[in-house]
């Protein structure tokens, strides 16, 4: 690229558009959440284990539990107990939220699944987490805020969640594009996680630990999360469905997906401990590549 062709770039912002994600409203930096002023604007929530939070967290966290959440989830969606588990946080669906973890956004994005599944608006996860936090050098605290519960009205987002009964249904006509976030070994069917292993028939694999960077625990560039998705047979287009084991691996994958722009994504959250633990579910062992 020439150095005028690139200052043309730059003065008409095109550079900086290039770079952007198609959704880069789902994702906040930590050079801008140190910002006190943008900080005062959302409800963070830590979603790492409650020791991690009680040796210190961003000033103003709240820890909220991860493992009773995906726990609750996945046993069911009863409107009445979410409302009570998300007002104890003192959030409804105009309050605008930003999740952490120190898992690489495994839990945080679990928990982002969930509450946008309850029509909260404007949920955003850290880009990098509790590792991006402290590479900004941004300062932690062990004081608890306290927070008052409130009502929170909220409505399911049935077109966010994916069913067993849905997917069998749809499998014959390929409606949705399957992506097993597990590992490799699962995916074929070689390590055993349930009464049958392997596959859900059709499914891309595409382990969900690639669309983040090891080093830094952030999303992969927009170039890098396009040629992954795309040497991967993985259309952007297309209306998707992601699984795992229990949800929360699949949760990342959904996350990078819309990330991307894809308008359509529907997590199985029951993932592989129903599917193959089911006596009628069509299950395909595919080969190592």
């Amino acid at each position: 690229m020439s150095i005028l062709v690139a200052a043309l770039l730059v003065t008409t912002g095109m550079i900086e558009e290039s770079i952007r994600y198609p959704r880069a409203d789902l994702l906040i930096d930590s050079t801008e959440l140190l910002r006190p002023e943008i900080a005062k604007q959302f409800r963070i929530l830590d979603a790492r284990p409650k020791d991690h939070y009680e040796t210190g967290h961003i000033s103003n966290a709240i820890w909220v539990d991860h493992d009773d959440w995906s726990k609750t989830f996945a046993k069911d969606q009863d409107a009445g107990r979410w409302q009570k588990l998300v007002g104890q946080l003192r959030i409804t669906p105009d309050t605008r939220v930003v999740l952490y973890d120190d898992h690489s956004t495994n839990r945080a994005a679990r928990l982002w699944w969930i509450l946008r599944y309850w029509g909260i608006r404007d949920v955003k996860l850290l880009n990098g987490g509790w590792k991006g936090w402290a590479a900004a050098h941004g300062s932690t605290t062990q004081e608890i805020p306290k927070i008052e519960t409130v009502e929170a009205a909220l409505s399911p987002h049935p077109e966010r969640l994916a069913t067993k009964a849905q997917l069998m249904k749809s499998l014959p006509k390929h409606e949705f594009q399957i992506i097993d976030a597990r590992s490799e070994s699962e995916y074929c069917g070689e390590a055993n996680t349930a009464k049958r292993n392997g596959a859900i028939p059709g499914a891309v694999h595409k382990e969900w630990t690639e669309v983040i960077d090891k080093k830094t625990q952030r999303f992969k560039s927009p170039e890098d999360l396009t040629k992954l998705f795309k040497e991967g047979g993985i259309d952007l287009d297309r209306s998707s469905v992601t699984y795992c084991q229990s949800g929360g691996r699949a949760a990342v994958m959904a996350f990078a997906l819309e990330l991307m722009g894809v308008k359509s994504v529907r997590n199985y959250y029951r993932s592989w401990s129903e599917w193959g633990n089911a006596e009628n579910t069509p299950v395909e062992k595919p080969r190592a590549k």
